[in-house]
């Protein structure tokens, strides 16, 4: 069983940049996949961002490619999402996410159902 828990949330203006951090308790996250998820105000669960099995791979969705940058400290065992240019439409609850499914190739680990487990997630705010 792993835990994971996000940090670094916030209220920002657009154009602000904010770094988000998940942290898995119980075991290593060498050991999974890692993705980010968002689900802004009365909209669905989305894919933001992910690695893959290897650690190196990585998988980003057309609406933050080129503003976020998903890395891995595995000294600190820590993801982050570092989030630059923020919009008003990227505001949502951000979650982090492992999973133990094994894919490769394009189209990895951009689905919900491919995680095991989920952080409570951090709540990011864009003003206008």
């Amino acid at each position: 069983q792993v835990q994971l828990v996000e940090s670094g949330g916030g209220l920002v203006q657009a154009g602000a940049s904010l770094r988000l951090s998940c942290a898995p308790s119980g075991r290593s996250f060498s050991d999974y996949a890692m993705g980010w998820f968002r689900q802004g105000p009365d909209k669905e669960r989305e894919f933001v961002a992910a690695f893959g099995w290897s650690g190196v791979t990585t998988y980003y969705s057309d609406s933050v490619k080129g503003r976020f940058t998903i890395s891995r400290d595995n000294v600190k065992n820590t993801m982050y999402l570092q989030m630059n240019s923020l919009k008003p439409e990227d505001t949502a609850v951000y979650y982090c996410a492992a999973s133990s499914y094994y894919c490769a190739g394009s189209g990895c680990y951009v689905a919900s159902h491919e995680y095991d487990y989920w952080g409570k997630g951090t709540l990011v705010t864009v003003s206008s």
